[in-house]
């Protein structure tokens, strides 16, 4: 697997390449560590002292490459290769341009399965790895994005949210031959909404209700027990959970409750008019979920 991991030195980036250690049982072929450099962030004055200009941005280069180097220390240490021959090889790479395009472009260049980015977890305040750059990242990525929000060392239990789409299959299929520790603990979760409108409620019997919502329960049962039957075929430990409900409110419900330190989702590609935001299920619960993040998406899922 290949693997982009943006960095910037800052504490929220470095649980990014800490969150590699999770990964140690599916060691990747590569790991590209990216620093960006924004030149729109010193060009407040264009025009006005050129000389300035290039002295910054020249020690804003020298700085990623130092932040670079210390992050493929960092990258090494948590796969276990600090002192072992490399098993995966590392690229440094400096780039230049606006944050989350640039990580999204070079993710693409570089045919990367998965990006790692740290976030802070807010919602508003603009900057490089926080919350904002990482909800970018993964509206415009065209392959995976991991979103990690805390520290994590390890992916004891892991909440797959599904529904009845191709999407969420991949995501499984990605999650069994890709990402997931065989120590791991999935729990397979489809939530559904209600066929009936909270007003229509009033004017339908109990019966009439159950009737309604009997063949949507019936569907989401037979994919989770799918979904785990492949699970179990591969050796993992698995749960199930079916519910009817409000569909993000049930699954940030699910993994308060479970302390889940993953939660995993699939998603389509985006259109370019689609990319400016990143679709009510998944940019919320991005944006809600307590634990990190992991948004399934591209043809090599």
């Amino acid at each position: 697997m290949r693997i982009l991991c943006a960095v910037d030195g800052s504490e929220w980036s470095q649980w990014g390449v800490q969150a590699l250690e999770a990964l140690v049982g599916r060691e990747p072929e590569d790991v590209t560590l990216l620093h960006v450099v924004d030149p729109s962030a010193i060009q407040a004055g264009r025009g006005k002292n050129p000389v300035a200009e290039r002295r910054a941005l020249a020690a804003m280069e020298k700085a990623g490459g130092i932040l670079l180097r210390e992050a493929e220390r960092s990258a090494r240490v948590a796969l276990g290769q600090a002192a072992t021959g490399p098993r995966t090889k590392y690229h440094p790479v400096l780039a230049h341009g606006p944050l989350a395009r640039t990580i999204a472009r070079q993710a693409q260049r570089l045919k990367a399965d998965l990006i790692l980015i740290g976030s802070r977890g807010l919602s508003d305040v603009q900057g490089f790895l926080l919350g904002s750059i990482s909800r970018q990242v993964a509206a415009i990525a065209s392959c995976s994005v991991f979103v990690v929000k805390r520290p994590i060392q390890q992916l004891t239990r892991v909440t797959l949210a599904v529904d009845n789409s191709k999407h969420s299959r991949a995501a499984a299929r990605f999650l069994r031959s890709r990402i997931l520790p065989e120590s791991s603990i999935i729990t397979i979760l489809s939530s559904a909404e209600r066929p009936v409108t909270d007003l229509a409620v009033r004017y339908l019997s109990k019966s009439q209700i159950e009737e309604l919502e009997r063949p949507v329960i019936e569907q989401a049962t037979r994919l989770v027990t799918s979904l785990r039957d492949d699970f179990l075929k591969e050796g993992y430990a698995v749960e199930t959970d079916v519910q009817m409900d409000h569909v993000i409110e049930t699954i940030v419900k699910h993994v308060e409750a479970n302390h889940a330190d993953l939660l995993v989702i699939g998603s389509r590609e985006l259109t370019k008019s689609e990319r400016l935001y990143l679709g009510s299920v998944s940019e919320s619960l991005l944006r809600h979920a307590p634990c990190s993040v992991l948004i399934v998406r591209g043809r090599r899922a």
